[in-house]
Parts: structure tokens; sequence; C-alpha cells
């Protein structure tokens, strides 16, 4: 973890990143992790608790867990959901979430550190994936507080009727990986950006990803940036004290299982934090802005799972990091900035940054990286919550083969997408009289924006995801926590995963 925090108060608890979760693990039928038997309605052993699933009629899971250590618990999960993926993978995952947050409202007084869960006959993989990803995501609590605060449960167990197959261990295990993906995101999005500038952001990235082999981190400078005319992150950057970064990671797979030919590049915004700079934003809600990063704290969420996954294609991940600043050094509208790679960008708007560090980032990634697909995600245009509210992110491509695959990759695992058009009517608003392009003209913004990145991709395979809306919640629901929800870090991985599977 990073040892120079900015701004932080000797007595400020050092952030620890990722936070401490709940593990899914499988035990044997009637046995828990510690390996003492137990039986379908109850556990005899301190400092356990047995949970049966049961079905209900109810439209909603409710978790009912009451009583000491060492009782039953029951679990309440509607079943009018077979034979409906999508809804039965949402109920599994609120289950999870359920179970794990009164879990750890329970931990302390009932002195609990397992929880077995006995599932039904017929629980599916697909099911366990679903359920895993709750429990995972549904413990996560970022706190920073010198009070006592409740842990999250260590071990959850899950017991299967039929017997623990290599299939369902291997959708248990790609849960766990999948949940963690959502939570390492969160975390960082939580951050609050007084202990998060980009050199720490960095180290904080480098720390949570160092322990997973075939992945390296390597963090480019100021000095690098200006050296290979990264315009844009400086010129976002350069009203900060704070000095922005490169951070991009790289996942190597084994060469005699990757994916012959195949590189997938990620490109997440890493705006630190966002006061709209010149271009300044209404001070209401403005301490959300910690989260305006929320696209590459994705990214690194994704490569985690791609690494605990040990996906078999090659896969490297950009994060152009910046604070946007007021100072008598910042960007100004009306300013010309030159973009990696040469192109030109008339300044309009200073509050429109994060396209200004994304345009760099992918004209790198497609003039050095030789990439086979670039994706790009950020909470990028205001425009997005108003178009499709805060619980569906926005795809922009001209690929409708590639649109459908991150829709069906997001909706496996809880995470809605839905297509918006590249409208070719607009391509004249990005045009400038003075530069190449403009960087923020009137009409559609989401729309323009992803016309505005296209400049930068040239002809390679590429997809915009907007993730204004879902990024952040104001409520729990499902297996979501306020106020960084980790959305995308989930549908990232599986789409590499899927990719890698078709490759």
């Amino acid at each position: 973890m990073p040892e120079n925090l900015a701004h932080r108060p000797a007595a400020m608890p050092t952030p620890v990143i990722p936070t401490p979760v709940s593990s899914v693990v499988v035990g044997t039928s009637g046995v828990g992790a510690s390996g003492v038997a137990r039986d379908a309605e109850s556990s005899g052993t301190a400092g356990s608790v047995a949970v049966v699933v049961r079905a209900t009629d109810d439209s909603v899971p409710v978790a009912v867990l009451s009583g000491p250590a060492g009782s039953a618990w029951t679990l309440y999960v509607d079943d009018a959901t077979a034979g409906d993926a999508e809804n039965g993978h949402r109920r599994w995952r609120k289950a999870g979430a359920d179970l794990a947050r009164r879990a750890r409202d329970l931990r302390k007084p009932l002195a609990i550190e397992e929880v077995v869960v006995h599932l039904p006959i017929g629980f599916s993989a697909d099911e366990a994936t679903a359920f895993a990803i709750g429990v995972v995501a549904g413990s996560n609590q970022f706190r920073l507080t010198n009070r006592d605060e409740s842990e999250p449960v260590p071990r959850v167990v899950l017991v299967a009727a039929d017997g623990p197959s290599a299939e369902f261990q291997e959708a248990v295990a790609r849960g766990n990986a999948l949940g963690n993906a959502t939570v390492l995101a969160r975390d960082l999005a939580n951050l609050p950006s007084n202990l998060k500038p980009p050199r720490l952001l960095a180290e904080y990235i480098r720390g949570a990803l160092s322990m997973k082999p075939g992945l390296t981190v390597t963090v480019r400078d100021e000095q690098w940036l200006r050296d290979h005319g990264f315009g844009g992150v400086l010129a976002v950057g350069g009203g900060s004290a704070e000095p922005p970064r490169l951070i991009e990671m790289s996942w190597q797979p084994n060469a005699s299982s990757a994916a012959a030919d195949e590189h997938i590049v990620l490109v997440g915004k890493g705006i630190t934090f966002d006061t709209g700079g010149i271009s300044v934003k209404p001070a209401l809600n403005m301490h959300l802005m910690k989260t305006d990063m929320a696209g590459s704290a994705a990214v690194v969420g994704a490569m985690a799972a791609i690494a605990d996954l040990g996906l078999p294609v090659r896969v490297t991940a950009l994060i152009p990091s910046a604070e946007n600043m007021l100072s008598d050094s910042a960007y100004r509208p009306g300013d010309v900035v030159t973009h990696y790679g040469g192109i030109t960008s008339e300044v309009t708007n200073t509050d429109a940054e994060g396209r200004m560090v994304l345009a760099d980032a992918l004209a790198y990634a497609t003039e050095t990286l030789d990439p086979t697909l670039i994706v790009d995600v950020a909470t990028l245009t205001g425009a997005m919550k108003i178009a499709l509210g805060m619980r569906t992110g926005a795809i922009f491509t001209d690929d409708s083969v590639l649109a459908h695959t991150i829709q069906s990759s997001g909706a496996s695992v809880g995470e809605q997408w839905w297509q918006l058009p590249l409208s070719s009517e607009y391509a004249d608003a990005v045009k400038s009289d003075i530069a190449d392009i403009r960087q923020a003209p009137s009409g559609p913004g989401a729309i323009t924006a992803a016309l505005f990145l296209q400049q930068f991709v040239r002809n390679a395979r590429w997809a915009h995801l907007d993730i204004a809306g879902p990024a952040r919640s104001e409520e729990t629901y499902d297996e979501v926590n306020p106020v960084a929800s980790g959305f995308s870090a989930r549908t990232l991985a599986v789409l590499v995963e899927t990719l890698a599977s078709t490759a």
C-alpha cells in the first residue's frame, strides 16, 4: 500500500485495498470447511452456522438469519424464476448478498467464523457463480474509521446436495474471481481523492495486483508523458500540484494456451478528482467526483479477474490518470491541444476532460500495441444518466456483433447494457475551424463524445462504454452497495473470457 498518503492526518486509518470480504469455498456433502460433519438441518459446532436454502413463493428473497452460532438459519429464495436465467441469476446474487450482509451484522455478537450453506438438489453451476458473486460483493464495506467496525464472516461454505462436482467447484471459483473484481473496483473508486492522486493510485494498483503471476504493472510519470506527446493527459493534469500518470497493466498468459494473435486492450478513464476545471462544476454532489475514475477502477478489477481465471489471451490495460483542478496553470476553453499521434483538438469545455485523457491512451494503443480489440470505459457524460438511468451502461460501436457480445457478457453476470448509435449525421459537429476536431460540441452529448473518441482508434475494432449512471449508487440493491458500484468490472472480464473461448 502507498507509504506517502497525501494530506492524511496521522490518526487516519491506513486504507487496505482490497478490503477484506467473505470467501466462498466448497464443502463436501454434510461437511464444512473445518471438516466437521453437519446434519443438513443444524450445526453443532460453535463458531459456525448452518444455512438451509428453501424456496418460497415471495417475490423477493429474504435471508432469515437469527439465533446463536450452532443453530440453523434458513435462507428463503424465490423459485418462481425457473427457466429465466437472467432473473434467476439476479435472485441468487441477491440471496448471497443478503446472507453476507446479515452474517456480517451478526458475526461479532454471535462469534461466527463460518457459514455453511446447504444447497437444494439441482442447484446449477450458473447459480453457484451468482451466489458466490453475491456473497463476495455483498460482504464488501469500504470504511475509514477508528471505530470498532463489523467485519465480514471469513468463510461461506457451499455444500451441494448433488456433491462437489468439478463443474461446481469451477463455478464457485469463477464467482469468487468476479466478485473480487467488483470489490477491487469499488474500493479504488470509493477511496477519497486526497488519498489517491494519480501517483498514489498507481501504487494502490501495483499493490493490489502484485501477487498475481503473469500480470505486470508499469507506471509512466509526467516526464515520460511529455517526452511521448500525451498532450491531453498533460493538459487536464496541468492545473493540479499532483502530476498525471499513465498506468499500464499487462496480462501475458502461458504461451502454449494463448489465443493466437489476439490482443485485447482495455482503457479506463482515471480522473482521480474532477472539479470541472475552469468550466467548474456546481458544488452540489461534487464530492462524488472521487468516483470519476470508476472506469479505470473497473479495468483494474477486470485485470485481476482475468489473471485469477487464467484466461488464455493477451490483455493490456491502460489508465490515463490526472486530477482536473483549478489554478493558474489549468487548461482553458479555447486552448488547442496536441494529442499522442498528432491530432489537435479545440477545447470548448474543460469539464469534458475524460475524453481528453482517453484520446491519448486510445491513440497510443492503436499505434503501439497492435490490438485486435480496444474497449474503453468511462464515467464520461451526464447525458447517460438521463438517457438510460442509473443501472444501465451504454455501448457505442459500429460492430453489432461486438455490441451483442458485450450485452450478453454483462447480462450473464448481472450488468445491463444498451447499445446507442454512433450517428454519422453528428460527425460534422466534431469538426473544428481552428483544430482537427472539437472536444465538446453541442448536440447529443454522449454521442458526440463517442464520435470524438472514434477519431483516435482509426480502423481498429473498438467499443466505447459510458458508465456515468451505473458506476454509482445511492442505495443498496441486489449485491450493490453505495457509493461506487464496481459496475462493468465483471462485464469486461467475461467479455475477455468469451472472446478467448471463441478465438
